[in-house]
């Protein structure tokens, strides 16, 4: 089991909140890993990076075409992307949602990381609980 802290941050309002918060690693096209501390956000659909966060990923704009996805903030332009994630002692395939600005939270949706673990969020102990899901036999 993985276990993440909620994290303490400013509101907009200027009090404190607490926030899921995940501590994980994405693979740059190079090779090393790089840390990422995406919000965990089960209302996304998918895994939501920045621009500068994709370009140290080493991924560039030919990579894909821009498309607009749209959610509670609004709508931001985006490039759909592969990559490499390690949550805890486990590595898998992801798709992205390389944002074309910077003025989006990177987010932890749950396609294909929903897949893989059952999330338990314990707000009054300000805890998450990543378990990693059994693969089912044929």
């Amino acid at each position: 089991m993985i276990l993440f802290r909620y994290k303490k941050e400013e509101g907009e309002s200027g009090s404190i909140v607490k926030r899921p918060v995940a501590d994980v690693f994405l693979k740059s096209i190079d090779g090393p890993w790089i840390e990422f501390h995406p919000y965990i956000d089960s209302g996304a659909d998918l895994t939501m990076i920045p621009l500068s966060l994709g370009k140290l990923l080493g991924f560039k704009k030919r990579d894909g075409k821009i498309k607009r996805i749209g959610g509670i903030s609004g709508s931001a332009p985006v490039i759909f992307v592969r990559g490499q994630i390690k949550i805890g002692d486990y590595q898998f395939s992801i798709r992205l949602a390389w944002c074309q600005t910077e003025n989006v939270p990177p987010l932890l949706g749950r396609a294909d990381i929903f897949d893989q673990f059952d999330i338990i969020f314990k707000q009054t102990e300000e805890l998450i609980l990543f378990e990693k899901r059994k693969l089912k036999q044929a």
